[in-house]
């Protein structure tokens, strides 16, 4: 059984959501405040996904987000404001792994939960079970760690599979699509600006290569490639 937190301050609401998805084998703990929504977050170590709502009392759900990522990678969906790409945009660039604007169907939540925890717990490949190694990258996938040079680099899950796809075919395009099925779990829709987003922050995190050079490239209509030249 998956334990989330739902963090909203519309009660029904979260009654509702409560109803739906505990008949789906989850355990629903709920906050109807930023900083009460915080402090769960914090002291439930063993939380599964976090869902988040941006309109909050106290502390509002970027403000949220924000503290939570310097201490904890608990994957979190943003739940927005229909319409309000702003809004998603920032919640992504802050380390949300998806978002869902409201209204919402529960079928499309659910969807997007379960397609969160897949890329969470899902093992290793047996064929992935060796170190991925391109320049001074380092991607482990077994224990899901990330070393650029020399340093450990802290990604979220998006993240993570949006590297080790681009370190399976170092110097090779990848397709914007299949990079979203990797990564999302889903097909690319049309317009949709997370991957792109997710990709802006990996290549923040991992910075330049040694010589300057931008470790990851952007081809437009393509999809993107990591440049660095493998070592092997």
């Amino acid at each position: 059984m998956h334990t989330l937190l739902l963090l909203d301050d519309d009660r029904e609401l979260c009654d509702l959501l409560t109803d739906y998805l505990k008949p789906e084998g989850f355990e629903i703990l709920t906050a109807h405040d930023g900083n009460t929504g915080l402090a769960a977050a914090l002291n439930f170590p063993s939380l599964d996904l976090i869902l988040l709502d941006v309109m909050l009392p106290g502390k509002n759900g970027f403000d949220v987000l924000r503290e939570l990522r310097a201490y904890s990678g608990v994957p979190v969906l943003m739940l927005t404001a229909k319409g309000d790409e702003v809004d998603r945009i920032v919640g992504l660039e802050l380390g949300a792994d998806d978002y869902l604007p409201k209204p919402f169907n529960p079928r499309e939540l659910l969807a997007r939960i379960r397609a969160i925890l897949r890329r969470k717990d899902s093992p290793a490949a047996p064929n992935a079970q060796e170190r991925l190694v391109s320049g001074d990258i380092e991607l482990d996938p077994a224990r899901r760690t990330i070393r650029a040079g020399g340093a450990d680099i802290d990604l979220t899950t998006v993240e993570f599979k949006l590297l080790e796809a681009l370190l399976r075919t170092p110097g090779k395009v990848v397709s914007r699509d299949a990079l979203s099925r990797a990564a999302l779990d889903r097909p690319l829709s049309p317009f949709e600006r997370s991957l792109d987003v997710h990709m802006s922050n990996l290549r923040k995190k991992l910075g330049p290569c040694p010589d300057g050079s931008p470790r990851i490239r952007t081809l437009r209509s393509e999809g993107y490639l990591l440049a660095c030249e493998a070592t092997h």
